[in-house]
């Protein structure tokens, strides 16, 4: 990532190809619960993430007691992982809708834009870290060896945190 990107370029350019992240809320009784979701969104401009999901389903009426959630992204093959902090509202936006509803989506809501069970789950982003390691794994494998006989951590790659207003 560019030093000169801006918290939503570097976020975006590390999800955009994840197009699943687990959305984890918390249940009435206090436990957490994560559920995968395909993220809608085609920029981030406005530090959003949009979510569809389905009225049957108890996501949408947890978010609507409690919003604070949290949105993990995984690509294990290129070492990028992303934990995203926001706030999650459900939104009754139509144009919204129409603007993001997709191929993909319409598998899920047959009903198109329609659809009675479609709801659209916005989450503004609040705290967003990412773990992005650019040693192959040899590197790291090394790294970890002389970590365990030196007793000094390895440094693995880039870790940083933005923080979204």
């Amino acid at each position: 990532m560019s030093r000169n990107d801006s918290p939503h370029d570097t976020l975006w350019k590390l999800i955009k190809d994840m197009r699943f992240g687990m959305l984890t809320h918390r249940h009435p009784d206090g436990t957490l619960h994560a559920h995968p979701l395909t993220t809608q969104n085609k920029a981030l401009d406005e530090g959003v993430l949009y979510f569809f999901v389905s009225k049957s389903t108890e996501v949408g009426r947890r978010l609507q007691v409690d919003g604070d959630v949290c949105v993990a992204y995984a690509d294990a093959s290129k070492d990028h992982y992303v934990s995203i902090s926001g706030h999650a509202t459900v939104s009754s936006d139509r144009a919204k809708v129409e603007r993001l509803f997709n191929a993909l989506a319409k598998a899920w809501f047959p009903g198109g834009v329609d659809d009675p069970n479609l709801e659209l789950v916005e989450v503004k982003i609040l705290h967003a870290e990412y773990w992005d390691v650019k040693e192959s794994k040899v590197t790291q494998l090394a790294k970890m060896a002389t970590a365990a006989v030196t007793g000094h951590p390895p440094h693995l790659g880039e870790h940083q945190e933005l923080h979204f207003s």
